[in-house]
């Protein structure tokens, strides 16, 4: 399963604040989807619902879900935001990827 690093956990907060009006049960959703220009690609996005096999876990009061065959691919890595003069956003560390693309945003 993924790991979530405290300055990112709070940013998914923020946004999830943002985005609930209403729904109180919002997940952040991580998973792997074949595509890309490296043979995988990241998705990530909130969810209210889970399934019996997902695994979930808190990081401060943010819920993560990944699917089994993406927790899996995920095992090891970080989610982190970044904020810096280049922009900002959510990056993935994934020590399992083999390779990635110049977008960071697929690997194999």
């Amino acid at each position: 399963m993924i790991t979530v690093t405290d300055f990112a956990a709070e940013k998914v907060k923020e946004l999830i604040e943002a985005e609930a009006e209403g729904e109180a049960d919002l997940a952040l959703r991580v998973a792997v989807r074949p595509g890309g220009c490296s043979g995988f690609s990241y998705e990530m996005f909130f969810d209210s619902e889970t399934e019996a096999d997902d695994m979930s876990q808190f990081f401060g009061e943010v819920r993560v879900v990944s699917d089994p065959m993406s927790a899996q691919l995920l095992d090891g890595a970080t989610l982190d935001f970044k904020d810096g003069l280049m922009g900002s956003g959510f990056a993935i560390d994934n020590p399992n990827a083999q390779r990635t693309c110049g977008c960071g945003n697929s690997f194999s």
